[in-house]
């Protein structure tokens, strides 16, 4: 068969309808990347943003019926809790699971309610004195309050779960948390910026990994919003070391509210039903 100069036969050179050509400059690899980013992307754009809760064993079904340590790991976590409701995994996960978990448990609780709507309302003037410009927090605050004011006439579960996967009153409130992060970790710079790495500030740390929507969290960004907000936080870990889960209560010494899984890159939300 004729080849050419450069040894491809003409049906890989010469371009065509039928004729795929193989480009040199072309980096294959990162578009197999891109490729698959954008299918994981599909399939986390079918998923609820909050799910309905759902008994924990849907976990074993899902991921880890062919894998023992994750099963020693369910099972220990069974101990603790029993049912589960999943996040997006869009990045926004552990801001979007606290925010629902947090205002699900306001719904049986006045005074708590109160003292975190108190400090809510003042929150935008704070952050407005922290130099965050008043016209581009003001839409956010405005949807925050709103949501948190669906709690506060006591609307059902399935509704706080309607309002949390209506897309953009969601991003809205994570948004508003997001900023609430940020400028508890401004206001107490001298003490956060040890555990920032990267020679960066605290300001550069919190415009590159805390107010952009999409980045995922981390324990900074957990330990700034359990004080931030005065409210605990248990995070069980779910990693593949071990036989039984780690737990950490946010911040240090706290009484837990919310409940959270961690596998690695995600966040869930945790309940004891029984």
């Amino acid at each position: 068969m004729n080849r050419t100069a450069d040894g491809f036969e003409p049906s890989q050179t010469e371009s065509g309808p039928h004729s795929p050509v193989f480009e040199y400059d072309r980096n294959y690899d990162d578009e197999t990347m891109s490729l698959q980013r954008e299918i994981e992307k599909q399939i986390s754009e079918s998923q609820d943003l909050i799910s309905p809760s759902q008994p924990l064993e849907e976990l074993v079904e899902e991921y880890a019926k062919e894998d023992q340590v994750f099963r020693q790991k369910l099972a220990d976590l069974g101990t603790r809790f029993t049912h589960i409701r999943k996040v997006r995994g869009d990045g926004n996960c552990f801001f979007r699971g606290f925010g629902f978990a947090y205002l699900e448990t306001l719904l049986s609780d006045d005074a708590e309610l109160a003292r975190f709507k108190e400090i809510a309302t003042k929150s935008k003037e704070e952050l407005v004195a922290l130099g965050f410009p008043q016209f581009t927090i003001e839409d956010f605050h405005e949807t925050f309050m709103e949501v948190l004011g669906h709690a506060e006439k006591k609307c059902s579960v399935q509704e706080l779960e309607q309002t949390f996967n209506d897309q953009g009153i969601s991003d809205y409130f994570v948004v508003y948390l997001r900023l609430m992060v940020s400028g508890h970790l401004q206001k107490e710079s001298e003490f956060y910026t040890n555990f920032i790495e990267g020679g960066r500030t605290v300001k550069e740390f919190c415009n590159q990994e805390v107010e952009p929507m999409g980045k995922e969290s981390d324990h900074i960004h957990i330990i700034a919003l359990s004080t931030a907000l005065q409210v605990g936080v248990l995070v069980e870990y779910m990693d593949r070391a071990g036989d039984a889960c780690n737990h950490h209560v946010f911040p240090e010494g706290g009484r837990p509210v919310v409940n959270l899984l961690y596998r690695p890159g995600h966040y869930d939300i945790l309940y004891n039903m029984q």
